[in-house]
């Protein structure tokens, strides 16, 4: 398979899991379904999944599905070098909307983090190149980040 970011990428196709001991349809199975049913086709995700996606190009195949685009992009750490995940306490945009700031604001600071400006999804895909994204885990510090208040 070919990864926007990483280039072509081969990994193992072994046995995998599509139903858990409990009956319910494994990850793997599920968002190969979901994304076809939903007409995905393009997928940009933590490059932490990189290593399951051959296995689940492969799976579309045999299902006669189409295989979206990928892009794998390095993980958010916060300044201890963890992930940023909700289960782990990361801040959520509805933890960002309770403090006051506006979705705007928050795209805006979060594209800064990165080097870009913009504070919708239009602004920011004008000119958006991918091959500008860092290519290594970058950190957030959450609670150091400053919105303003205001707008949509």
């Amino acid at each position: 398979m070919t990864d926007r970011l990483h280039g072509r990428y081969r990994g193992p196709v072994d046995d995998l899991v599509l139903r858990r001991g409990d009956g319910i349809p494994a990850y793997n199975l599920t968002v190969v379904i979901d994304d076809a049913e939903h007409g995905i086709d393009q997928v940009v995700r933590g490059d932490d999944l990189l290593p399951s996606t051959p296995r689940q190009a492969y799976l579309a195949t045999l299902l006669g599905l189409s295989v979206p685009e990928y892009a794998h992009v390095p993980l958010v750490l916060n300044t201890a070098g963890q992930r940023l995940a909700k289960r782990d306490g990361a801040v959520t945009l509805a933890d960002r909307r309770h403090r006051g700031d506006s979705v705007r604001a928050v795209v805006a600071m979060l594209a800064a983090s990165l080097g870009l400006s913009g504070g919708s999804a239009d602004e920011l895909l004008t000119g958006f190149d991918p091959g500008r994204l860092p290519r290594t885990p970058w950190i957030l510090d959450p609670d150091s980040l400053v919105c303003a208040a205001g707008g949509p």
